[in-house]
């Protein structure tokens, strides 16, 4: 165990961008979370982290951005490179804290903690986060909840029984975009219309998915590999393709997106069909689908809905983004790159709209963008001999067995921080008594339901339906 002394110096950035938007400042959940009363408004929140990969460092990195926040203790079994290069990190930051490689230990020893990170493989979370809650520490979980529906069920009756904050690490449910998206673009404007489909996927290239491996001089010992779990340091370094350990593809990725599809329909799915399998790698080190491509059913109030959702690992192509079809118009928004436009079918008389972009809640196309295209176009029709038409509303040119280009808006909300840091601001907050959860363990548990079930409809190869009660988890 390692000691370090020093004095935490921290940087924090803007939340939102959004100067041009008039009235369209961000809503926030006026809840206040009525637990964690031992830490005040005014106080610094003492953190550990348990899991100090490649996940952990990414949330530090946002931690130490976080005023008030000081990282006290830092758990993980790989010595030699996870605990001494993210301590390493700690220092430049002058965060004091000690070292740990046993997570009971830790528990055991530091006394003076108000929370808990967890970014360990999905097997862990549960034992660890139910053990973490009973100790009387908040915790932040990262997602998935659990590789198992029983270990999610036990980590939501643990912040039942105990009464502390457990947060999952949906981040997206943080997004000032997504929160944006949500309360003006579906729920206040109704601009979409009534959402019929859905698609979202999220690609990969074959480089980021080839395995792990690290030169042997840091290879953790047999001994310590096995009393956490794991066969080998292969395993160890590419768990998530491993099916006692992880969720595969589906999970690692396509859970968050999922995850919205519920939160914007406001629904859980009634059936899943799927197809998937282990395509391109080798079968022994990459036990999960390789390739995943899921149906959902919804039954909401305005009618069915059916959402698709894609997971590759060989191709990168159009990476990630989740798409909301209306009859009037269609939502495309990622959390990469601050991508989120909104399309008006071109039936939609465009007064209906323009009251929207002049109370600042959308961007209209670029008038000097739209000018340049049309000149395209004029051009095209000119010189061209295909059979194109210009659509008398929108100005686009259209073949004569095409639907016209939708116009496109944008949304006027741009997040300036990394990812995952408004979500951990939400957790810090809600432990201070000033927010409420934005992913509790009962969203967390709703969302692992319906992705954990792509796998079994993959295994099975027929459409698998959801019951009601499956979705509590208490």
């Amino acid at each position: 165990m390692t000691q370090i002394k020093s004095k935490p110096k921290l940087s924090r950035r803007d939340f939102i961008l959004s100067s041009a938007a008039a009235g369209a400042t961000l809503i926030i959940n006026p809840n206040f979370s009525a637990l964690a009363a031992e830490v005040s408004k005014g106080d610094d929140i003492n953190v550990a982290l348990i899991g100090a990969g490649s996940q952990g460092r990414i949330l530090l990195e946002s931690c130490v951005k976080i005023p008030g926040i000081r990282i006290k203790a830092l758990c993980d079994i790989w010595t030699s490179y996870n605990l001494q290069n993210q301590s390493r990190f700690l220092d430049t930051y002058k965060h004091p804290h000690n070292d740990y490689v046993d997570f009971r230990e830790m528990l055991d020893k530091e006394k003076d903690l108000n929370a808990v990170i967890i970014a360990t493989p999905d097997f862990w979370h549960s034992p660890q986060t139910v053990a973490c809650l009973e100790a009387g520490l908040h915790v932040y979980c990262e997602k998935e909840m659990s590789n198992t529906l029983d270990g999610a069920r036990k980590m939501a009756e643990a912040a039942k029984k105990t009464g502390k904050l457990l947060q999952i690490g949906h981040q997206r449910r943080s997004n000032p975009r997504y929160i944006y998206a949500y309360e003006k673009i579906i729920e206040q404007s109704l601009l979409l219309g009534r959402i019929t489909t859905i698609n979202g996927q999220w690609n990969r290239s074959k480089q980021a998915c080839l395995d792990r491996d690290i030169p042997q001089k840091y290879y953790i010992d047999q001994a310590t590999l096995e009393k956490n779990g794991f066969e080998s340091m292969h395993q160890f370094l590419n768990w998530r393709w491993f099916k006692n350990l992880g969720g595969g593809p589906i999970v690692d990725l396509g859970s968050h997106q999922i995850d919205i599809y519920n939160w914007f329909l406001k629904s859980r799915p009634v059936s899943v069909i799927a197809s998937g399998g282990t395509d391109y790698y080798d079968t022994k080190t990459h036990q999960w689908y390789d390739i995943v491509l899921a149906v959902y059913e919804y039954q909401t109030p305005a009618g069915p809905v059916r959402a698709f959702y894609q997971t590759g690992t060989t191709n990168s192509s159009n990476g990630y983004f989740e798409s909301f079809m209306g009859d009037e118009g269609t939502l495309v928004i990622s959390e990469a790159s601050n991508r989120g436009s909104i399309y008006r079918e071109t039936w939609v008389a465009a007064e209906k709209w323009d009251k929207w972009v002049s109370n600042g809640v959308l961007y209209k196309q670029c008038d000097a963008e739209i000018k340049c295209l049309e000149e395209a176009k004029k051009k095209c029709i000119k010189d061209c001999l295909c059979p194109q038409i210009i659509d008398p509303e929108s100005g686009a040119i259209v073949d004569v067995r095409e639907s016209p280009v939708p116009p496109r808006y944008d949304l006027p909300i741009i997040l300036s921080k990394p990812y995952h840091q408004p979500h951990l601001e939400n957790f810090f907050n809600a432990v201070r008594g000033t927010e409420k959860l934005n992913c509790p363990a009962d969203i967390g548990y709703e969302t692992a339901v319906t992705v954990l079930k792509v796998n079994e409809a993959v295994a099975e190869a027929k459409k698998l339906m959801f019951k009601p009660e499956e979705f509590a988890a208490i």
